[in-house]
């Protein structure tokens, strides 16, 4: 019973030192909307809405709040090209970009995602606030 309860606590402690409160990270931030098909995320089937976006779910978990440019996306899809950082790979410009994860912005409208990319940078450092641990 000891061992089970001193193993319990081990994982416990390993899986918190994980993932820490808050992390920062270079992104390479993508867009995609509505008329590309995409209407529910991979995930769990939830309508997608503006203020949505893909992740690579082994670096950052489903349900994680991003902070990018003083706004708050929640990680609820994904997609190949953001688990093979397409984007960053081919985009960046220095190891530390093309290493970048890719954080896919989800807009309603195509107008909506060409004029927010056209008007912020390619690779932002975003906030990454990990998911709320279920009570």
């Amino acid at each position: 019973m000891k061992l089970a309860l001193f193993t319990f606590i081990i994982l416990f402690s390993v899986a918190e030192a994980a993932w820490p409160a808050e992390q920062a990270m270079l992104a390479r931030v993508t867009v995609y909307w509505r008329a590309e098909g995409h209407r529910k995320a991979r995930w769990n089937n939830t309508l997608l809405r503006n203020g949505h976006c893909a992740v690579d779910p082994h670096k950052i978990p489903y349900g994680s709040k991003i902070m990018v440019d003083r706004e708050t996306l929640t990680a609820v899809d994904t997609g190949p090209a953001v688990i093979s950082r397409k984007a960053a790979r081919s985009e960046g410009h220095t190891a530390e970009e093309r290493r970048a994860v890719v954080i896919d912005r989800y807009f309603e409208s195509e107008k909506q995602a060409l004029a927010w990319a056209r008007s912020h940078p390619k690779f932002i450092v975003v906030r990454v606030l990990p998911p709320s641990p279920s009570k």
